[in-house]
């Protein structure tokens, strides 16, 4: 049981609520920025459809002149039924983890019915010199405009909490599977303004043994006195539904502190995608179905397709660049130029992966030697300036480039272009059973995990990145890490 509820310290608990306050004021005010901006553009668009009618005379010839201020009724009607459509839709609620294409279709659904609206008004109230087809251009003109803006708000907001500037401190309760979602989410999402400041869990072993960069910090017991001494705005609950008078605790415990609880049902480990909703006499019911993998079916052929196109395209790019680097390790020292080394694939399925020579030849057998410099946690075996390493080797590892013959690999389907990074034979075998996770897919190039700090991340963190690409796959997905991994592996930050 937790021990009694102690009201947080004066001090402490006005200090978060002086920060609370101040994330309300900032986002109050980018609401009202957005409003204003997002009104300037209405008029924007409705100007840029007139000039296409009557200037530019898309799509068919003027039957009537007419001056842009005769449109004024038009245009005050126009802006007030896209800001109500946009209020009514909730286009300017608050809300998190919005991506860009659903604020697009909000929007595109509100400025649709708003065009609606003013071409009824002018078939009945207005005269045959106002043009339905101008605001037909207007609303396209809007859509577009309003999909900059949105992209630049969006880049604009995830840059600032990545940052950390208007970021909320969340504490997780219960670190199981469920808890590990909720780190993976938050990892992998920075954008999304939350920084987790560690966990709680009974369990003698997870809640002493940290995952990542999630400190572990004592058995739930403990919750009182953390909301007492540290900065906690969220409380997150991953407990089984199983103890659900502790979670009644620990949201009475929360209030009190005046920290707000929230609640993860264990229903959620059925992902929600593979939940069937019926209605039975008017009581909702909720039914688990089976529910192919995001890469299966469909989605696994689109994603061959793209490791086909995309792997052929660029190991044509790469071909240059491969037998310069070949020339030069042969330059340096004796030794094939190609490398190989057997890995895990998909489901732990062996395989020969395939780089580009950057160590003195047969430079495995020295591992064992240099096991007391190993500068990795877990399994992994990393050291940033490894002797192994030929001064080419060096510049490879540096860009990436030893890694270009692997693209052969995907064109065999042994690996991906983006996936989860190929483990060692010898690092599977020391796998807990939720790091075995990443084994469902092959293995790629890149992924989460390359542009989010490569060596530099913990093997824990890379998995939770790993597992979190597997749940949460698309083809855009996919295409947002390819494009972000080519000036990353530039940068060589976080490579060795």
């Amino acid at each position: 049981m937790i021990s009694p509820s102690v009201e947080a310290q004066p001090y402490a608990r006005c200090e978060r609520d002086a920060r609370l306050a101040s994330h309300r004021l900032a986002r109050r005010r980018l609401r009202v920025f957005t409003f204003i901006s997002d009104l300037l553009l209405i008029n924007l668009a409705f100007v840029l459809g007139y000039v296409a009618r009557y200037r530019w005379q898309l799509f068919r010839d003027i039957a009537f002149d007419a001056s842009l201020a005769d449109y004024w009724p038009i245009q005050v009607l126009f802006n007030v039924a896209i800001l109500g459509f946009f209020t009514l839709d909730g286009v300017y609620a608050p809300r998190r983890a919005l991506s860009w294409f659903d604020q697009i279709w909000t929007i595109s659904g509100s400025v649709l019915k708003a065009v609606c609206i003013v071409w009824l008004a002018i078939f009945i109230y207005g005269p045959a010199v106002y043009s339905r087809l101008l605001i037909a251009e207007a609303g396209i003109f809007l859509v577009v405009l309003l999909g900059l803006s949105r992209a630049v708000k969006n880049a604009y907001e995830a840059r600032q909490r990545a940052q950390g500037v208007g970021v909320f401190n969340v504490l997780i309760v219960g670190a199981g599977e469920l808890g590990r979602a909720v780190m993976r989410t938050l990892f992998a999402r920075p954008d999304l303004g939350y920084r987790c400041i560690g966990f709680l869990d009974d369990d003698p072993q997870r809640g002493h043994t940290s995952i990542g960069r999630f400190p572990a910090l004592g058995p739930v017991s403990a919750l009182p006195d953390l909301l007492r001494r540290e900065q906690v705005d969220e409380v997150v609950i991953t407990l089984p539904w199983s103890v659900q008078p502790k979670i009644l605790e620990i949201v009475e415990l929360c209030r009190s502190h005046g920290v707000r609880a929230r609640v993860v049902p264990s229903l959620l480990q059925i992902n929600l995608g593979r939940l069937d909703v019926d209605d039975f006499g008017g009581i909702p019911m909720l039914s688990p179905r089976d529910a192919p993998s995001s890469m299966g079916g469909p989605n696994g052929l689109i994603k061959r397709a793209m490791d086909l196109l995309l792997g052929g395209l660029f190991l044509l790019i790469c071909l240059p660049i491969i037998a310069v680097a070949a020339i030069a390790i042969r330059l340096e020292s004796p030794g094939p130029v190609i490398f190989s080394q057997w890995r895990a694939g998909r489901d732990g399925k062996p395989f020969k992966v395939y780089k580009l020579r950057s160590m003195f030849q047969d430079a495995d057998r020295l591992q064992d030697q240099l096991k007391p410099l190993n500068e990795a946690d877990g399994p992994l075996f990393k050291i940033r300036d490894d002797p192994r390493c030929t001064r080419v080797g060096r510049v490879l590892r540096k860009l990436s480039i030893d890694e270009m013959p692997q693209f052969w690999n995907v064109l065999k389907g042994e690996m991906s272009i983006v996936g989860p990074r190929p483990a060692m034979l010898s690092e599977v075998a020391q796998y807990a059973d939720w790091h075995r996770e990443r084994l469902r897919v092959l293995p790629g190039i890149t992924g989460l995990w390359q542009i989010s700090g490569r060596s530099e991340l913990s093997f824990d963190e890379m998995c939770l990145l790993d597992v979190y690409y597997i749940e949460n796959w698309s083809p855009a997905l996919d295409l947002k890490i390819i494009l972000k991994t080519i000036p990353y592996a530039l940068s060589g930050r976080g490579a060795y």
